[in-house]
């Protein structure tokens, strides 16, 4: 699992927000030669990326590339070049507007003939899907099973949004009218419970008052909670917001651990199947639980600060 509470996306066309992107804290960057990119400059584009992921220091970021929809004629040179040329330091593709499970398969399978072409390694690029329509939704479970170099799923708010007529211009924000509560939640829902079916991360989309850090953190917090891994970010400014959100407080993480020791120490060294940890009942749900928590604040890189002390 890799870490992804932001990614930040970094358009392919222009160097110096490249440049920059390197030194910020952002989990994942994405290089992107879609809608951040002219039409006029998509082609040049691929060099730029190409030549910034092989010199760039992308020390202990996830570097994606995101390229054009596969409605576009764009789509297969923007993998070729970009694989061909800097393969060995990319670690996944994102295919926008994912419709239909071909489309995962069709770049699966162009992937493979590339690497095998090149000598990469098979299968050792990844695949992120953004479902950003009614058609994606509505096939999602189908989508999230069409490839095992699927990583995540990504939910791309604004043309989701344009799809369905929702009466709304600011992206990511509830629709004027909409008093009762969230008018994303169903998508988010969708989208969550066809990635954790197939072992996939969740990613929110953006939201697009980029210097309007509390209500990004508003926003964050909705799928946070759901249980979403991380959300895009569009500016440095809503780095941070996201990964203190999409992390577990320090007491969370700390409670996790400790569940998971005595529930080790429990079923192990005294053999049953419930225990007390304190006031708390602790059994195999608990411990399940745990994990989640517990495997988010390791990625995260949070360090323990409490240890579990077995009964005398």
């Amino acid at each position: 699992m890799r870490p992804r509470r932001s990614t930040l996306a970094v358009p392919g066309s222009n160097p110096r927000f490249i440049e920059k992107a390197q030194g910020l804290a952002a989990d994942e960057i994405f290089l992107d030669l879609e809608d951040a990119v002219a039409p006029a400059a998509k082609e040049e584009a691929r060099g730029s990326v190409v030549t910034a992921l092989n010199e760039g220091d992308w020390s202990g970021k996830v570097r994606v590339v995101r390229v054009n929809d596969l409605s576009t004629r764009w789509t297969y040179r923007d993998v070729i070049e970009v694989v061909e040329g800097a393969g060995a330091n990319l670690d996944c593709v994102m295919l926008p507007k994912v419709r239909d499970p071909a489309d995962v398969q069709w770049l699966d399978r162009l992937l493979t003939q590339i690497e095998r072409n090149t000598g990469l390694e098979v299968g050792r690029i990844g695949i992120e899907a953004q479902i950003e329509d009614a058609r994606g939704l509505t096939r999602v479970d189908e989508i999230a099973a069409a490839s095992p170099r699927l990583e995540t799923l990504v939910f791309g708010p604004g043309d989701f949004m344009a799809s369905i007529n929702m009466k709304t211009l600011v992206v990511g924000e509830q629709p004027p009218g909409y008093t009762e509560g969230d008018a994303y939640h169903y998508i988010l829902m969708r989208i969550l419970m066809a990635a954790r079916a197939h072992d996939l991360q969740a990613i929110d989309g953006p939201y697009f008052n980029v210097r309007d850090v509390p209500a990004f953190t508003r926003v964050a917090r909705r799928s946070a909670a759901l249980g979403f891994d991380g959300k895009w970010v569009l500016h440095p400014s809503q780095i941070e917001a996201a990964n203190d959100v999409y992390s577990p407080a320090q007491e969370d993480y700390d409670h996790a651990e400790l569940i998971l020791d005595a529930y080790d120490y429990y079923t192990t060294v005294e053999r049953r199947g419930a225990a007390m940890l304190g006031d708390e009942m602790i059994d195999e749900a608990s411990r399940k639980m745990a994990l989640v928590i517990a495997a988010k604040g390791r990625i995260a890189g949070l360090v323990r600060t409490k240890t579990f002390n077995p009964p005398v």
